[in-house]
């Protein structure tokens, strides 16, 4: 099931309680609650069990979902040797020993499968160190972490592993995971319906904290059903998993995001205050919201930026938790503005011919000739003041005379930029007009 049926030593002696985790470790995995996506006839592990082939994995997923206890049951159906590590607690010195234990084992007949709880935090020369025993099968690698392994693992070690996603638990596998704990323990949980439900919201996907909170709640000598109230008054809620430098951050501030691109005011705001209440810095939030509009909503919506940067200035003023309505609104007011990234594409496009065109000079009709010298090299001649031409736009050339001009900005037919469409094709009209 999860995490939660962590060992990280010795069974404890018969005359301690046993944790109700510990009670409900699967022995099989077919007992395992969830993952069906990773463990299911057609999953990745399915398949790699019923081939009878299993190959180093890495298990990613947030706290509480069953990564140690995967590892430990496919160690057991694939008859090889268990070695649990963390990487925390263990050096070099630590690594080698295992290593050559797993090497000793390997010459008797028998495998090893590695077990590495947070693996992320070994550094690249530790994570190589691996590689060698992985290539010539002295052991079988399974690592866990909950950090995206794009970011922190070495590309050598994830070329020779299949990274699985497990998933947060469901409300479904919660309150399974629920009536397999009332039945271990002999009693239903004295809950109401709506309490139960409130202590599985409590959980927050998290097998482990389910069943702390289920030990604790059943511990309490009570002869009536406690309802969402007395719950809550008597358990407190689980934080948010929300690591501000970690994948928690980047996955949010992503849904926020593309929910104002997508003008949806409510998912926008409950992106928000998500991250607010996982700690993020205001200031972040007011900075990633600005480059919203300039990104999303530009020219079509020009005072978009303008709120955008009047909200960080409330903000700075009123400081939190009043500041940050500021904010709010201000996404409000982003997801229902008119959307165009036409200023960000002409940009972009603008920055690569740049960077082709090099060192190509202006035309000479629009350099400055303060000089004599100058003025008889050509600069600025044949130049024709906009102000003197009719409609007062001359239509010259202003780009490099060996760059055939471009179509850089082309506005869309939604807000602001539909007027200013009007004036480019105004004035495409007038070039044709005068044969430029």
């Amino acid at each position: 099931m999860a995490d939660l049926f962590d060992s990280p030593g010795d069974p404890a002696p018969a005359t301690t309680p046993r944790p109700l985790a510990d009670r409900l470790r699967p022995a099989r995995l077919a007992e395992v609650i969830g993952q069906d996506q990773v463990l299911g006839s057609d999953g990745p592990l399915g398949a790699m069990l019923e081939a009878g082939s299993l190959s180093s994995l890495i298990l990613w997923g947030p706290p509480g979902v069953g990564k140690t206890t995967i590892a430990r049951l496919l160690a057991d159906e694939s008859d090889l040797h268990f070695v649990q590590i963390s990487a925390i607690f263990t050096g070099v010195p630590e690594l080698r020993k295992v290593f050559e234990a797993a090497r000793m084992r390997r010459g008797n007949g028998q495998g090893t499968l590695l077990f590495v709880d947070e693996i992320h935090r070994f550094n690249k020369a530790q994570q190589d160190g691996f590689l060698p025993h992985m290539e010539d099968g002295t052991i079988l690698l399974v690592g866990a972490t909950t950090e995206n392994p794009s970011f922190e693992l070495n590309a050598a070690l994830l070329s020779r592993a299949q990274v699985l996603v497990l998933e947060r638990l469901s409300p479904a596998d919660l309150e399974r995971l629920a009536q397999r704990a009332e039945k271990e323990l002999g009693a239903a949980l004295p809950l109401t319906g709506a309490a139960r439900d409130a202590l599985i919201e409590m959980a927050d996907g998290d097998g482990r904290a389910l069943l702390n909170l289920v030990e604790q709640v059943a511990a309490w000598k009570t002869d009536v059903k406690l309802d969402t109230g007395a719950l809550t008054t008597r358990l407190m809620r689980r934080a948010a998993k929300y690591d501000k430098g970690g994948d928690e951050h980047y996955n949010l501030i992503s849904a926020l995001h593309k929910s104002v691109r997508g003008s949806d005011p409510d998912a926008a705001l409950y992106w928000l205050a998500r991250m607010l209440a996982g700690g993020e810095d205001p200031r972040y939030l007011a900075r990633r919201i600005t480059r919203m509009a300039v990104e999303d909503i530009g020219l079509a919506d020009p005072q978009a930026q303008a709120i955008c940067l009047q909200a960080w200035e409330s903000y700075e003023r009123l400081g939190s938790p009043e500041g940050e309505l500021a904010l709010g609104q201000a996404v409000i007011y982003l997801a229902l503005a008119p959307k165009s990234n036409a200023g960000y594409v002409a940009f972009k496009a603008a920055a690569k011919l740049a960077r082709k065109t090099g060192s190509e000079m202006p035309p000479k009709h629009i350099l400055n000739a303060p000089t004599g010298l100058m003025k008889d090299q050509g600069y600025g001649a044949g130049y024709d003041y906009d102000h003197d031409a009719e409609d007062g736009f001359s239509g010259q050339n202003y780009f490099p005379e060996g760059v055939k001009r471009p179509v850089l900005y082309s506005p869309v037919e939604r807000g602001f930029e539909r007027d200013l469409k009007k004036r480019l094709d105004y004035f495409a009209r007038l070039r044709g007009k005068r044969g430029v």
